[in-house]
C-alpha cells in the first residue's frame, strides 16, 4: 500500500483559481471520484488532505470508503488573518477566536487541526520565503489549544525557527519544512515530529520553465540534504506530495522517487515507519 500524507483534493495542479471555482457552488462529486479512482489505480490506500473551506475534502472522505481508501481531513485549515492561508482556509484574529474555531471544527467533524504558521518558498530565489513565521509564543498556544481539545496538529511551516518552535511545542507533523538547520532537525527528531517534506512541490517544477531552473535545483538539493540528515538522526519521515499544487498531479509517484534520491535503499522502510505513525496520530 502507498500513502500520500499531504494532498489537496480541491486543487488540480494546473490553475488554483479555476480548480477552486469548480467546487464553489458545491463539491463536484464526478471530479472527486475520478481523482480517487486514480489513487486506487496507483496503489494508494491512505490519503491525508491539507484542507479547504468548500467541503471538497469532507466529501472526498465520505466517498473514499467506496474505494477502500482511508481518508483524513482537517476540513478548513486555520490561518492568522493577514498572513498566508487566505486563499484556502478560515482565518482568526486572536487566540480566543482561534479556540472558538477549533471547537467549531470539532462540531463539523474534523479529523485533526491544520494550522498555517509561515509563508511559502519563493521558487525564483533560493533561501527566501514569502513571509516569516508567526511568533514562537503564538505557535505554542495554537498547538496547545488544539491538543487540549484532543486533536492532532498538522502545521504548514517553513523556515528553521518556525519549525523548531512548532516541534518544541509538540506539533504532530510539519509540512514542507524548507530551509531547516540542525537546530530545527534535532528539535523534530527529539520531539517525535513527523516531517512531510513534500519534495514534489520542488522536484516537479524541474524543466517546466516557470521558475529559474538554477534556483529550483538549489532548493531541491537543500531539501534532499536535510531529509538525509533527519533520517540519520532517526527522525520520522512520511511521504506527501502536496498534490494539487502547481505541477503536482494527484496520484503521482514522484515523492517516493525523490525520497529515494535522498534515502537510498532504506527508503521503503523509513517511509513506512513515518506513514504508519501519521495513520496512528491522525
Amino acid at each position: 500500500m502507498l500513502w500520500d500524507c499531504h494532498i489537496h483534493m480541491v486543487l488540480d495542479g494546473l490553475d488554483w483559481r479555476a480548480a477552486i471555482g469548480r467546487h464553489k457552488e458545491k463539491p463536484r462529486e464526478d471530479w472527486i471520484r475520478g481523482v480517487l479512482q486514480e489513487y486506487v489505480r496507483q496503489g494508494f490506500g491512505y490519503l491525508r488532505d491539507g484542507g479547504d473551506r468548500w467541503g471538497v475534502g469532507a466529501r472526498a472522505r465520505e466517498l473514499a470508503t467506496e474505494y477502500g481508501i482511508h481518508y483524513r481531513t482537517p476540513l478548513a485549515p486555520l490561518y492568522h488573518r493577514g498572513h498566508y492561508g487566505a486563499f484556502i482556509g478560515t482565518g482568526f484574529g486572536d487566540l480566543r477566536e482561534y479556540a472558538a474555531l477549533v471547537q467549531r471544527q470539532r462540531e463539523l467533524g474534523a479529523d485533526f487541526i491544520k494550522i498555517m504558521i509561515s509563508g511559502l518558498m519563493d521558487f525564483d530565489r533560493f533561501g527566501v520565503l514569502t513571509e516569516e513565521g508567526l511568533p514562537g509564543a503564538e505557535i505554542r498556544e495554537l498547538i496547545h489549544i488544539a491538543h487540549e481539545e484532543g486533536f492532532a496538529v498538522m502545521a504548514h511551516a517553513n523556515g528553521a525557527r518556525t519549525v523548531e518552535a512548532a516541534a518544541r511545542a509538540g506539533v504532530d507533523s510539519v509540512e514542507h519544512g524548507a530551509y531547516l538547520d540542525n537546530g530545527a532537525l534535532h528539535a523534530m527528531a527529539e520531539n517525535g515530529t513527523v516531517w512531510v517534506p513534500t519534495l514534489s512541490t520542488v522536484g516537479d517544477l524541474r524543466g517546466k520553465g516557470r521558475f529559474r531552473e538554477k534556483e529550483v535545483e538549489a532548493i531541491l538539493e537543500s531539501a534532499l540534504e536535510n531529509v538525509r540528515a533527519f533520517a540519520d538522526m532517526g527522525g520520522l519521515l512520511a511521504p506527501g506530495t502536496d498534490a494539487g499544487a502547481w505541477a503536482v498531479p494527484h496520484g503521482g509517484l514522484s515523492e517516493y522517487a525523490l525520497m529515494e534520491l535522498a534515502l537510498g535503499k532504506d527508503t521503503e522502510e523509513i517511509l513506512e515507519r513515518g506513514a504508519k505513525e501519521i495513520e496512528k496520530r491522525f
